[in-house]
């Protein structure tokens, strides 16, 4: 028997070859077959073979209620969600399975969960049927702040350090020029909230909060915190800045997160501001750092003689209240005059409360969220001398801007309390009763990151979004 030709084995090993390499996935393959074995296995029971729903519903959708990014699905998955029948299984999957389970859901869907969701143009409400417009849908890097002059000419605050003109509904294309430089090598760092002096048609003051260092802006590892400002706006130059509040070096952060900030001017002319905890947790209990506090000082920047902590040795006399891990929302009662404020918690424990003078909100002696790690922050909810919020979300909504409705075209709402939410693209009524939420509404869903709300001179509502970056006027078209 003749031994087989060469041509025999080359012919026999470029079928092995095939054979071989038709069963090797590339990684994303490899991620997708792993998610979906994974996904079989520990989820079909209540998600369906196909992600068509079961007891646990349906993952194919396009409306996400606890957040429609790939990250919020990995929280959901590692951690659970409160309150729903969705388990923790971060004990029962490694990260990698996670992960691979994420990617699966995500690449099942038609639309993509992080795709822009068209405006919708009109809301039905218990209330009113509303009118939504677009006014501004493009131009615009992160909005944060908005500011009525009049009908006419509002300005915006962009988080990458720029004030910008809407006149008539128009967005102006040139930045105000001269203003000063900000910190944004954090994520949540920069230009942050602007509001006007209420005398300002007579003198013009403009405030504004943002990232400030002493050192080099785009060193990361540049000591910064909040510094609060007020200039004038004359052909569009900012002039005339003066320094209200700035603290040292000493008392700034390295790599710190979660700045704030948000302004209030109260009925009696005081200004308040907030500062973020900057990962900073126990200084929030501490008068003698800025971090984790809301502040009140007169329009010039000078300390109201009777603010809590003006008469303790080292502490800041612009504090009046501790205990706080994130304020972005500060609004006060039509009626009663009390000033409300939401706080930014963990992963859970998104706070609305009643903001007293000299009060300690808790922060992070008692939560009730976890960190982000799913690390326990304490084992308490309540402590003596320690605030209870007037209600609380847990899973977080990202809470962030919060107004009353005090305006003619809303009369149906009158004093109800409008919250918007970040991660969880949201815009909420709420209504209440003296300091209790008795009732709560979903008006805006899923359309981007609620930044600022506020009612304009012509009573109608203002949403300023992230994510897309938008301008929203929203008016009633029928009382129902």
């Amino acid at each position: 028997m003749l031994p087989p030709s060469p041509n025999f084995y080359s012919v026999l090993f470029w079928f092995f070859w095939l054979i071989s390499t038709a069963f090797v996935a590339t990684p994303n393959q490899l991620v997708a077959q792993d998610g979906a074995e994974v996904y079989r296995t520990y989820c079909a029971g209540c998600h369906g073979a196909q992600l068509q729903g079961g007891s646990g519903g349906t993952l194919i959708k396009t409306d996400w209620t606890y957040g429609r990014g790939k990250g919020a699905m990995i929280r959901n998955i590692r951690f659970g969600i409160p309150g729903t029948e969705m388990a923790a299984w971060g004990n029962v999957l490694s990260d990698e399975q996670i992960r691979a389970v994420a990617d699966y859901v995500v690449e099942a869907q038609s639309v993509p969960p992080n795709a822009q969701r068209p405006i919708p143009t009109e809301l039905t409400t218990e209330k009113y049927s509303l009118e939504v417009e677009e006014l501004v849908s493009e131009g615009l890097n992160t909005p944060w702040g908005i500011a009525f002059v009049n009908e006419q000419r509002v300005l915006i605050s962009e988080r990458d350090g720029n004030l910008r003109w809407l006149v008539n509904g128009q967005l102006v294309s040139q930045p105000i020029q001269g203003l000063p430089s900000t910190h944004t090598e954090s994520t949540t760092g920069g230009y942050m909230d602007i509001i006007l002096d209420p005398a300002y048609e007579e003198n013009g003051w403009v405030y504004l909060a943002y990232s400030h260092t002493n050192q080099d802006i785009t060193d990361p590892e540049a000591p910064a915190l909040t510094k609060i400002v007020r200039g004038k706006i004359e052909d569009n130059q900012w002039i005339n800045q003066q320094t209200l509040f700035e603290v040292p070096d000493s008392l700034m952060v390295v790599e710190g997160n979660r700045w704030g900030c948000r302004f209030l001017f109260d009925d009696a002319g005081y200004l308040y501001f907030t500062i973020g905890d900057m990962a900073q947790a126990m200084d929030s209990q501490d008068p003698t750092k800025a971090t984790g506090k809301v502040f009140r000082i007169n329009p010039d920047g000078s300390i109201p003689k009777d603010n809590p902590f003006v008469n303790e040795p080292g502490a800041l006399g612009a504090v009046y209240s501790l205990g706080n891990r994130n304020v972005q929302g500060l609004a006060q009662h039509p009626e009663t005059g009390e000033i409300w404020m939401t706080d930014h918690g963990p992963m859970g424990g998104d706070e609305l409360n009643i903001l007293k003078q000299g009060a300690n909100y808790g922060w992070p002696v008692i939560t009730y969220g976890v960190d982000y790690s799913g690390e326990i922050v304490s084992t308490k909810t309540e402590q003596e001398g320690m605030e209870q919020p007037i209600t609380y979300w847990t899973p977080s909504i990202a809470v962030c801007p919060v107004e009353f409705v005090d305006s003619p075209l809303f009369l149906a709402w009158e004093n109800n309390l409008l919250v918007g939410a970040l991660a969880y693209e949201e815009l909420r009524r709420l209504v209440v009763d003296g300091d209790q939420v008795v009732q709560q509404e979903m008006i805006l869903k899923g359309v981007g990151r609620v930044r600022d709300i506020a009612f304009g001179p012509d009573g109608a509502l203002y949403v300023l979004l992230n994510n897309p970056d938008k301008v929203l006027k929203i008016t009633p078209r029928d009382e129902l």
